[in-house]
């Protein structure tokens, strides 16, 4: 028996080499952690469980026969997070550069069944050098398998993924199609086709950075939910994020201890509004302001800034946000924008996580380049998103709704439970000036009438109270009650029940 305890311990310390100590030491050298060390920063201590540690790769091509390594390039199992089940895969760089084969593939979906089974969270981190190409069409075989279970998954468990290295080519595709991607500055890319094929294909030179470094899919692309600066905050920020999550579509997600009143007075709130409508002021103020304790955990912050979303807790239940950003844009709706909080509002809907819009929009960007990248379609996908959402919505209003925008985030007749104002809201079809140079368009020349209408306008419609006439708002007040009257209202709708008719799924505009 000593022998045979002798012969599995020399197999668990191979495996647990990977590459061996030289390609180690060349993952540390570039600021790396290697696979297991990224799943000990992840983890609660001692609460990894190690799946197929021993599994090898089945080709014999390209003398592949005699390079076999036990685990094959990705870590696999499950653990916990802050007590809570997560099913983990780490891909190991120091292996074959963490190439995907037939054999890596089925670890991974293993794990993701079985995840969908119990019903917990899918954690993938990834740093591979793309499909193993000695197996050929059996490792696209294997991307394949594991596209459909991110499919299958997808509204069921929450899925992230966290780029730690290279994701090229159809490797991309996995964590496009989960929930979250946090990617690491410096050292992590993901691109279909790398500079070589850029250059060749169309000539450009560009950079892996350039091409589709952190900092790009955080800024320009929107691929990317956050950029981090290194391995480590990556991975304590995603213990952190989790804690917003529910582990799957069936429950609700966590509640934790606050000490923070949910009667709370916030006086500040009350000079927030500047008194002239076109000075913008910065609506993380009034998200901070509200939230328990003054936490709110922010996604997508360098994309689309003209929208803001994210997570914050009221007395101890996790809350989505979404806010119109009056520091950028004035807080339009653009294509970016609208993409960026249809996903947002659809991943809460799908996860049972109650939704707070602030809402202060002149209108969609107007311009040929807007209507040429398709707003009609992409705006839609908010409408669309809030639409179909039938989780608590919660909406204030605290100064401009303009025209469709106003209808677009989350108004009484898209299926708002709560719509709210404060007395400095703005709800009309357009802004006075605008409104009232259309109507007198013959008069425009008469610059004293034009002036007498627009105050005349903006008394009568640039206001609350209009729509509180007809019931789309249900009380204005006060800012500094708005942390009172938003907790009371997710309160009383924490037992809502609200279904959408059967259908096979809806279509939505992609």
């Amino acid at each position: 028996m000593q022998q045979i305890s002798n012969e599995l311990q020399a197999k668990r310390e191979k495996a647990l080499l990977g590459g061996g100590e030289h390609r180690i030491h060349q993952q540390h050298l570039k600021g790396k952690l290697t696979a297991r060390e990224r799943l000990v920063v992840l983890l609660d201590d001692d609460s990894f469980q190690e799946w197929d540690r021993f599994v090898e790769h089945r080709c014999n091509d390209f003398d592949m026969a005699a390079q076999k390594i036990p685990g094959d390039g990705v870590v696999t199992g499950y653990g916990t997070i802050n007590g809570r089940l997560v099913f983990v895969y780490s891909q190991d760089f120091t292996v074959f550069g963490g190439a995907l084969s037939e054999a890596h593939a089925e670890k991974i979906c293993k794990v993701m069944d079985q995840a969908m089974k119990v019903g917990a969270p899918v954690i993938g981190l990834c740093d591979s050098g793309g499909a193993r190409i000695q197996e050929g069409v059996a490792s696209l075989g294997g991307y394949a398998e594991i596209f459909q279970r991110n499919v299958l998954a997808s509204g069921v468990v929450p899925q992230i993924s966290l780029i730690m290295g290279p994701c090229a080519g159809g490797a991309v595709y996995s964590p496009a199609m989960t929930d979250f991607i946090f990617m690491v500055r410096d050292s992590s890319y993901m691109f279909v086709t790398g500079p070589d094929v850029v250059k060749t294909v169309t000539h450009e030179i560009v950079t892996q950075e350039e091409l589709g470094g952190a900092s790009i899919h955080s800024t320009k692309s929107g691929v990317s939910d956050l950029a981090l600066e290194n391995d480590v905050e990556a991975l304590l920020l995603t213990r952190q994020f989790m804690d917003f999550l529910p582990s799957n579509n069936r429950e609700k997600p966590p509640r934790m201890t606050s000490l923070d009143p949910g009667n709370r007075q916030t006086p500040s709130l009350d000079t927030l509004v500047p008194a002239d409508s076109a000075q913008p002021y910065d609506i993380k103020e009034a998200i901070t302001k509200i939230a328990d304790e003054g936490n709110f955990f922010e996604t997508q912050p360098d994309y689309a800034k003209n929208i803001v979303v994210g997570f914050i807790r009221l007395q101890g239940s996790t809350i989505g946000v979404v806010a119109n950003q009056p520091m950028f844009l004035a807080g339009c709706l653009d294509i970016d924008a609208s993409k960026k909080a249809a996903r947002f509002v659809r991943f809460c809907d799908a996860f049972n996580i109650p939704i707070l819009t602030l809402v202060d929009v002149p209108g969609f960007i107007p311009g040929t380049a807007q209507e040429y990248g398709g707003i009609i379609k992409n705006g839609a996908k908010l409408l669309y998103a809030y639409a179909e959402c039938t989780v608590p919505k919660v909406t204030l209003i605290t100064r401009k709704a303009y025209g469709g925008a106003y209808d677009v985030m989350a108004s009484k007749h898209l299926r708002g439970d709560v719509n709210f104002a404060w007395p400095t809201a703005e709800i009309a079809v357009m802004g006075a000036k605008g409104a009232v140079e259309i109507i007198f368009r013959k008069d425009k020349d008469d610059v004293q009438l034009i002036n007498a209408r627009t105050d005349e306008y903006q008394q009568k419609f640039a206001n609350p109270y209009v729509a509180a006439s007809r019931g789309y708002v249900d009380d204005i007040f006060e800012p500094r009650y708005t942390r009172e009257r938003v907790c009371r209202s997710f309160a009383m709708l924490r037992d809502k029940k609200l279904e959408n008719p059967w259908r096979k799924h809806g279509n939505i505009p992609l």
